[in-house]
């Protein structure tokens, strides 16, 4: 009976740990990436399209690094990915802001995404490890409240310092805000100990992989989620500007405030009813969301509009990590989590590269429409496969029998 309790218990000190360090992780990559459009455009004159390409490349050698970190664990012990990917972005977060020239910025960019792919890949593997199987999504729901509230306050403190102290400020702030992550994980001493040899051999195998199959609609869904956060942090700041709000950022703040709310709500909802319970509902609040959004000139339209992504994107993104994270075993959880951060991060770069497209042939109101029309596509992918599993489930009365 102790053993099972003990089995079942999710909040244990390595995974209040591991939640904090990864919170201030990512809330170092949401400060930076909320800014740097603003600061590309008035320090280097560029024009949306740069803008763009300053978050594509980050995410492309975010995604690469992750890639080639999952079979690195196999020969490498993970707390020294761990540290020397948090001590590569620690120091280009320091060095982009001595970055002269877009050249320059863009090589520091390159060097941040090697650091934080090793980093963002070896933390949430660790927390998947220490999670009871039986409370995965609600677990992932709350580790994952680290990663959406970076997400939500990260760009409001960014807007907020470079608007009232400059990027330097900013970048100085970033960099105090990984270096913390040291003595956390120093003096704690939470990183589980290194898998016995048996799972290790069993995880060799199964990180040969870089794909498994369960994992491509939830990872093709993530992707599409994303392409519309790329949106929102790529421009909505200069969207802001356009129709002449000033306190755009309080976007993020409003948005923070839901992904509070309905974050451990969900995980729960998909443990007991499964994903669609949580992802149909989200994705309509999603469309809604960007509908209201590209039609806003008031405070309170942007706040509706936030507080109705917020409901969508916190829902919507646990469901498909943990839905990720039960398609395989146990031992392919780095593969899981790997494929899920990385289909964010490949969804974020499309979003900036097409909508941004799309805003310097048009408007951003327009664009936000056809960001829109993403989650359109994600409902509809979504329901499709749904019919689909359940016509094919019909078929095989053999496979009812086995369940």
């Amino acid at each position: 009976m102790q053993s099972h309790e003990i089995n079942s218990k999710l909040w244990t000190k390595p995974f209040i740990i591991l939640t904090i360090c990864s919170l201030l992780l990512f809330l170092n990559l949401q400060m930076l990436l909320a800014a740097f459009p603003a600061y590309v455009k008035s320090a280097f004159q560029a024009d949306d399209m740069t803008v763009s390409l300053i978050i594509s490349v980050f995410a492309g050698a975010t995604i690469i690094t992750r890639l080639l970190t999952t079979p690195l664990m196999r020969k490498v012990p993970r707390n020294v990915i761990l540290y020397t990917g948090l001590a590569a972005a620690t120091l280009f977060t320091a060095l982009s802001v001595a970055a002269g020239s877009v050249g320059m910025l863009l090589v520091m960019r390159i060097g941040f995404g090697i650091g934080f792919g090793m980093a963002s890949t070896i933390i949430p593997t660790l927390v998947s490890q220490i999670i009871p199987g039986k409370r995965m999504g609600e677990g992932i729901g709350y580790f994952g409240l680290s990663t959406s509230l970076a997400m939500s306050v990260g760009p409001i403190i960014g807007l907020s310092v470079m608007k009232h102290a400059g990027f330097t400020t900013l970048g100085m702030l970033g960099t105090a805000t990984i270096v913390l992550i040291f003595p956390i994980l120093f003096f704690s001493r939470t990183i589980p100990a290194e898998m016995s040899k048996k799972t290790a051999a069993g995880t060799a195998a199964d990180s040969k992989q870089i794909f498994h199959v369960k994992l491509l609609i939830p990872g093709l869904l993530n992707v599409i989620l994303a392409v519309t956060y790329g949106g929102l942090l790529s421009f909505i700041a200069l969207f802001g500007e356009s129709v002449h709000l000033e306190q755009v950022g309080l976007f993020f703040m409003f948005n923070a405030l839901a992904v509070i709310i309905i974050r451990p709500v969900s995980g729960k909802i998909f443990d007991r009813f499964g994903h669609a319970a949580v992802l149909i509902p989200a994705s309509i609040s999603v469309v809604s969301a960007l509908m209201v959004l590209s039609y806003t000139t008031t405070m309170p339209m942007l706040i509706l509009s936030a507080l109705l992504y917020g409901l969508g994107f916190g829902s919507i993104q646990p469901t498909l990590q943990a839905w990720m994270l039960r398609s395989g075993t146990s031992q392919q959880y780095g593969m899981a989590n790997s494929m899920f951060y990385n289909t964010t991060d490949l969804g974020i770069a499309v979003g900036a590269l097409i909508l941004g497209a799309v805003s310097s042939m048009s408007d951003y109101a327009f664009m936000y429409r056809v960001s829109a029309g993403f989650m359109v596509l994600f409902l509809i992918i979504y329901t499709v496969v749904r019919l689909l599993t359940a016509i094919r489930y019909r078929l095989k009365p053999s496979a009812r029998q086995t369940t």
